[in-house]
């Protein structure tokens, strides 16, 4: 239920977002000491310093966090190979033992997410310092995630270019309306956009629906586009080749009681994860002559606070504030950036997985209030 809400093509190659690309020389290591670090900290008077000024002072310093190839191959081949010898596993299993299939499909989705968040650095050309080496990698892990690489990489650029900005929603992004525009629907409308910010409907059901169904039809955009048409249908032959020839060996079914949970488990994860880092109550949300990209990174993406064994199998996404505000850091390198900048943790929206929880209520921007509601708040007379 996309917003209709124009996006143009020029967008996607913005000039908005402050570059971030690596430094050869300082890769990974910022070059100030820790006592500059620390006369840089805010005191307990100043912890709500302005978030567009902790982010000039220290986007210099991300910039040197950048890819280690070294690093990136043994990431990705300490992530593939458990992946790929839990899915033998469960396949030898699954005649015999399938409760074992399907308790050993949550660890393989966890694995699947983080290969995931590998391509997802590749489309932010942050894992390798080779645009051809992001995107070949990229494109084979498109396989496995069943999303389209080159498509995916378009839009998600979109969403990092407009993330917060309410002048240009409806690309890339969690459809969000402001409280008058709920208000302006007709009743059906209202229905509808109910139904979609439905946690159930969006989740449990539309995020498995979007990552096994929906990503095969170049739709919208998609179609309008050649690009991004040649990226969703080379994609499918392409699934079709790597998943054909063990359903020939196999059997079709054998081989999708495998993978399939595997794939809506991680899709679960995954549209919780996207969900929780742009909709929570203190959200940043401006109109277009208001809107500032630093203050968006800092103040509209949350600092999700994650147990150890689940930061690691998330590829350290939950560090959404740092990930913005520098898209060209790679995942591996995102808790140091946390540890070397607590100027920007406390500038971010910290959120624990309780708190995750308690934001699936609210639905809607309120302007006048300039934060989240819930449908019951809207009703009320919030706005």
């Amino acid at each position: 239920m996309p917003l209709d809400i124009a996006a143009r093509r020029d967008d996607l190659h913005t000039d908005r977002v402050p570059p971030c690309g690596p430094s050869a020389q300082n890769a990974g290591r910022s070059s100030d000491s820790p006592a500059d670090r620390a006369s840089r900290e805010p005191s307990e008077a100043n912890a709500g310093a302005d978030a567009n000024a902790a982010a000039a002072q220290t986007l210099p310093q991300l910039k040197t966090y950048g890819a280690d190839a070294k690093r990136s191959i043994l990431q990705f081949i300490f992530t593939l190979t458990p992946f790929v010898a839990l899915l033998a596993l469960m396949g030898a299993v699954s005649q015999t033992m399938y409760w074992l299939t399907l308790l050993l499909a949550v660890p393989a989705a966890g694995l699947l997410v983080r290969l995931f968040i590998v391509q997802h650095d590749c489309g932010h050309g942050s894992y390798f310092k080779s645009r051809a080496a992001n995107d070949a990698l990229g494109r084979l892990i498109s396989v496995l995630t069943l999303t389209p690489y080159d498509h995916w990489r378009r839009s998600h650029a979109y969403h990092h270019a407009a993330s917060g900005n309410l002048d240009r929603r409806g690309q890339g992004d969690v459809v969000t309306m402001t409280v008058d525009e709920y208000k302006a629907l007709t009743p059906l409308g209202r229905l509808g956009y109910r139904l979609y910010r439905n946690p159930l409907i969006m989740i449990l059901i539309g995020a498995p629906l979007n990552f096994v169904i929906f990503q095969r039809m170049p739709l919208g955009r998609g179609f309008r586009d050649r690009a991004s048409r040649r990226s969703i249908m080379g994609l499918n032959l392409a699934i079709l080749l790597v998943f054909g020839a063990p359903m020939l060996f196999f059997g079709v079914l054998p081989v999708l009681a495998v993978y399939l949970p595997v794939m809506v488990i991680a899709a679960w994860i995954g549209g919780w994860l996207f969900y929780v880092q742009h909709q929570f109550e203190g959200a940043y949300w401006k109109r277009e002559d208001d809107w500032d990209f630093r203050k968006a990174s800092l103040e509209g993406s949350s600092y999700l606070e994650l147990p150890a064994v689940l930061q690691w199998f998330t590829g350290n996404i939950g560090l959404h504030h740092i990930h913005h505000l520098c898209s060209r850091v790679p995942n591996y390198r995102l808790q140091a950036c946390v540890d070397a900048f607590p100027e920007l943790n406390r500038a971010a929206k910290r959120i624990t997985i309780r708190d995750s929880l308690k934001c699936s209520r609210l639905a809607l921007w309120d302007e006048a209030e300039g934060r989240m509601v819930s449908f019951q708040e809207a009703r009320g007379g919030v706005s």
